[in-house]
């Protein structure tokens, strides 16, 4: 369709176009979202999330680092070196950049089109030009905005996500290494005193007071302490790893020190009280699904208008003819709905929108279930662990006791004095294993209120 257009129209239009250009533009942040995310784990974790690049960046990472390892690490100072030193947090937190990228992008006209064609015979020749602006895409522009804004906004989300679940899992690391070094030591303690029992064994069965069954039976004991003393220093090695690992060390930094103890049991475990709902509230992945949810429905609406006109293109258009003066005008572009009304489209954001609304139900089910099962075992594992503290050690204590009161007075065989030293040995170790628990319990309940559950970091990867 072409036709004669005034001048003054034309600087209308395009002052018009250029308005809107402008106005739906969007410029790039300051942080990129990295703030928003900062704050969010902030919030949950107690440490802020830096992205340091550049040579100051690393020389700033770097000092932080050797300032962290020069005494040994607290839990909290693994969660500081895990969100500062994690290069897989910081991929995590360079993609803030594609998804602010899109949002840029959804801010800025569509470049116009230009045409030109040149048609000579009969001794004529005719030229003509034009320039084609997508006004369907201009008129859009706030809608498509709002849309990546939210898009956005679910990235922050995300990216503190994983910030959040690496503060966990570095937590629980931590409690996992202190913890498999602690028994680690005392079955070194076991395994002594087991030697100790197998070599008397084979003196006394040498001068004929022992039989050959009960030596064999403290050589048996003595081969196994040895072997016990092997996983348990495996152990200790595995847990320093993951821990090294999640906190992003590596060549000397490896060798940092860690407390030769578990942190005590609080004086009273936490009440329930409202659980559930403080994790409605604070955890994100309920906070993404809804943002999901009413970014697919905001995407509904962008469908529903360009469901038939999706393609409207205007411009000028000016054509010269050989002896004749030129001809400026206009030309428009519409795709006629004759074979797709965009009732499929349509269909289809619909449908994607259930899906969001019924997954972020699902999401709020199993937030609360979560909520409710990590505080059970959170409970359980404190009565446990208080068990083992006020009633199980002491009582052990005095049963040692006891047996070194009746062996000094030859009321008891120095093999029975040893199995009691060994079985108080092994009370503490479990005593060790529910504090451990204790404290991995803590942390999954933390992260089924604030975080995301109890997936771990590096399923976010998977």
């Amino acid at each position: 369709m072409k036709n004669t257009f005034p001048v003054a129209a034309l600087r209308t239009l395009a002052a018009a176009a250029a308005v809107l250009a402008l106005g739906g533009c969007a410029s790039f942040s300051r942080d990129g979202g990295l703030d928003a995310v900062s704050a969010l784990t902030a919030e949950r974790t107690g440490q802020d999330v830096r992205l340091l690049d550049g040579a100051a960046g690393t020389e700033a990472a770097q000092a932080a680092l050797d300032q962290l390892l020069e005494q040994p690490i607290s839990a909290d100072g693994a969660v500081r070196l895990a969100l500062l030193n994690n290069r897989a947090l910081r991929a995590a937190l360079a993609g803030l950049g594609v998804a602010e990228a899109d949002l840029v992008q959804a801010g800025r006209m569509a470049n116009p089109g230009f045409s030109f064609s040149r048609k000579s015979g009969g001794g004529g020749t005719e030229i003509e030009r034009s320039v084609m602006v997508d006004l369907v895409g201009l008129l859009t522009i706030p809608l498509r905005r709002d849309i990546e804004g939210r898009r956005f906004d679910s990235a922050k989300l995300v990216a503190a996500t994983r910030a959040v679940r690496l503060a966990a899992d570095t937590r629980k690391a931590w409690f996992n290494a202190v913890a498999a070094a602690q028994s680690a030591r005392y079955a070194e303690q076991v395994r002594e005193a087991a030697a100790a029992s197998s070599e008397l064994a084979q003196r006394m069965t040498r001068v004929g007071n022992l039989s050959a069954l009960d030596q064999a039976r403290e050589q048996a004991f003595s081969a196994e302490a040895a072997t016990q003393l092997a996983h348990a220093r495996h152990n200790a090695t595995a847990a320093r790893e993951r821990l090294a690992r999640l906190m992003g060390v590596w060549g000397a930094h490896t060798a940092f020190q860690l407390p030769d103890r578990l942190p005590d049991l609080p004086a009273a475990a936490r009440e329930a009280g409202n659980i559930e709902s403080l994790a409605m509230q604070q955890r994100l992945d309920v906070r993404l699904a809804r943002l999901d949810a009413e970014s697919t429905a905001r995407a509904l609406g962008l469908t529903q208008a360009t469901g038939v006109v999706n393609v409207l293109d205007a411009g000028y258009v000016n054509t010269s003819k050989s002896g004749s003066p030129r001809e400026n005008g206009y030309a428009i572009e519409l795709s006629l709905p004759i074979f797709d009304w965009g009732g499929a489209r349509v269909a289809r954001a619909q449908a994607t929108y259930m899906q969001a609304v019924h997954r972020t139900a699902d999401t709020a089910t199993v937030a609360r279930s979560q909520v409710r099962e990590a505080y059970s075992a959170y409970r359980t594992s404190y009565d446990v662990a208080r068990s083992y503290r006020d009633d199980i050690l002491p009582l052990r204590k005095k049963i040692g006791d006891e047996s070194l009161l009746r062996y000094n007075g030859m009321l008891m065989s120095v093999f029975e004095l040893l199995a009691d030293a060994r079985a108080q040995i092994m009370g503490v170790n479990a005593a060790i294993d529910a504090q451990r628990d204790y404290w991995l319990a803590e942390s999954d309940l933390q992260a089924a209120i604030s975080g995301s559950g109890a997936r771990t970091f590096n399923e976010e990867d998977q």
